[in-house]
């Protein structure tokens, strides 16, 4: 079933659903009123970082991560410690969702692991903390970033293929892209700006964002043959300026959700 856009339901409020991806699969749960007790999400942390070891000799300060709120210091604290992987596993989920929002981020990596160098790692102040104040930046859109990703992947797949510890669940990928205008309630639409401020003093451009997700999205259907997929068309591929979150490429008008939603067989 590679690369179908239909999904066998039930999925969405039935059974135990890990995402692994950003706020663009989580909100699906949000925008439907859908209730989380069985849903599991691990944000913040792009694949390198998650399959990385725990940089040697960090050790985290206690108490609130400055700056930020409860559940984006937990993002920060999972993708430092590396424990996502092992929430993952031990969450036993029956549908692992994934999206790669969150792969626009640089990474830091050095001999002392890879982690990543996300908005939330920099808002708190950690990337001084050592040794991550000794690793190198790796450039999102680099090739030494795209040898780490394509590593990571053949990782994640194995963690799929018969007898890996995530054989029993349903790999889908959500093929999320930073849309390129907004739609008002009025339907009028607005182009956006062309590039993004992705970290304070840091930017980069959608059409170059777009075209590594296609890769990434490509590269994941082929590494997985048991893939799923679920997409937007693109005539609902808009940002909203009133979206809780804020106007962003990829905080979506709410028909983008409830479509997204209706594939994955939540109504």
């Amino acid at each position: 079933m590679t690369g179908s856009s239909r999904l066998p339901p039930p999925l969405a409020g039935a059974g135990r659903v890990a995402i692994l991806g950003s706020c663009v699969s989580r909100d699906l749960w949000r925008m439907a009123g859908a209730p989380t007790d069985d849903l599991l999400y691990i944000s913040r942390t792009r694949l390198p970082s998650l399959f990385a070891a725990r940089p040697e000799g960090l050790v985290l300060p206690e108490g609130p991560a400055p700056g930020l709120r409860p559940n984006p210091a937990q993002a920060l604290r999972t993708d430092l410690s590396k424990t996502g992987l092992d929430e993952i596993i031990r969450f036993r989920p029956d549908v692992v969702l994934l999206d790669f929002i969150d792969e626009r981020f640089d990474l830091l990596a050095g001999a002392g692991g890879v982690v990543t160098a996300s908005w939330e790692l920099e808002t708190a102040g950690w990337d001084a903390l050592p040794p991550l104040m000794t690793l190198r930046r790796l450039d999102a859109l680099g090739d030494a970033d795209a040898t780490l990703w394509r590593r990571a992947l053949d990782a994640l797949a194995t963690l799929f293929a018969p007898g890996g510890a995530l054989s029993g669940a349903r790999p889908v990928l959500h093929e999320a892209v930073w849309a390129g205008a907004l739609r008002h309630p009025s339907g009028r639409v607005e182009a956006l700006e062309p590039d993004l401020e992705i970290t304070p003093g840091r930017r980069a451009l959608r059409a170059a964002h777009n075209a590594r997700l296609a890769r990434m999205h490509a590269a994941t259907r082929a590494a997985i043959p048991r893939l799923e997929v679920v997409k937007a068309p693109d005539f609902l591929v808009f940002s909203d300026p009133d979206h809780v979150w804020g106007l962003s490429p990829f905080h979506y008008v709410p028909a983008y959700y409830a479509e997204i939603w209706r594939q994955l067989g939540g109504g």
